[in-house]
């Protein structure tokens, strides 16, 4: 597939999730994102209205992180913030899986997790996103999680929060890929800094990517079209 510069913006969540963030910072993560036309701002979910208001009469959306990044809350607890979140104007959602039941094998529970908050979601017509925070899994607890996103039918399975251990890895994005193929997307996110990692990801199976260095990522890939002559980049995946 070729993509243009303006697809591979298409493909970005900004993102500023920092506890220090000012409105000030918000404002200039919309305005960067009005600029170069990324898929939506990733911001927490306290942020959201905000952000809708900055953002509105665009296309570009706000996606509000939910029960991040630690996601140590009850489900009544995420599906009560995914609620508030809408109601303020997101109109997409991530939220971190409880890693705590699914250390312990308890599969129902994280079946009826992401069910709920799936249904919360496609209830007001917005995507979901399960973020797996695969720094703290095994190869196998991937796979499974992969299978029940699969089963549930969220529209996105992500890599990582950005705030553990480590972010997202190419192996990572084949393997969840490869279980989910085209039911389910594939979100990488969490150390994507430079232009060669993020088109790695995107050949990998990445269907979004979310990341702080947006603005340098399409810069640098618009001077690699300028210095090629070209107006778009094939991947293949």
């Amino acid at each position: 597939m070729k993509y243009t510069l303006d697809d591979f913006a298409r493909l970005i969540d900004h993102t500023n999730l920092h506890a220090d963030a000012t409105h000030e910072d918000m404002k200039k993560l919309c305005d960067e994102a009005k600029k170069y036309h990324f898929k939506i701002v990733a911001i927490n979910q306290v942020q959201s209205a905000f952000c809708a208001k900055q953002l509105k009469e665009t296309d570009i959306d706000t996606g509000a992180a939910i029960a991040f990044p630690l996601s140590q809350q009850s489900i009544a607890s995420k599906v009560f913030d995914t609620e508030d979140a809408i109601k303020n104007g997101a109109n997409e959602i991530d939220y971190v899986i409880n890693i705590t039941e699914l250390k312990a094998k308890n599969y129902a529970y994280v079946k009826k997790e992401m069910q709920a908050m799936v249904a919360t979601c496609h209830k007001h017509n917005i995507p979901c996103k399960v973020i797996f925070e695969n720094c703290y899994l095994t190869k196998e607890e991937i796979k499974k999680l992969a299978e029940i996103a699969k089963e549930v039918k969220t529209d996105f399975i992500k890599t990582s929060t950005g705030f553990g251990s480590s972010g997202a890895k190419v192996e990572d994005v084949k393997l969840m890929k490869a279980i989910v193929k085209n039911d389910v997307r594939v979100k990488a996110a969490g150390g994507i800094r430079d232009s060669d990692t993020f088109l790695a990801m995107v050949r990998a199976g990445a269907d979004r990517i979310g990341c702080s260095k947006g603005v340098q990522i399409i810069k640098a890939l618009k001077q690699r079209m300028t210095d090629d002559k070209v107006s778009s980049i094939e991947i293949k995946r």
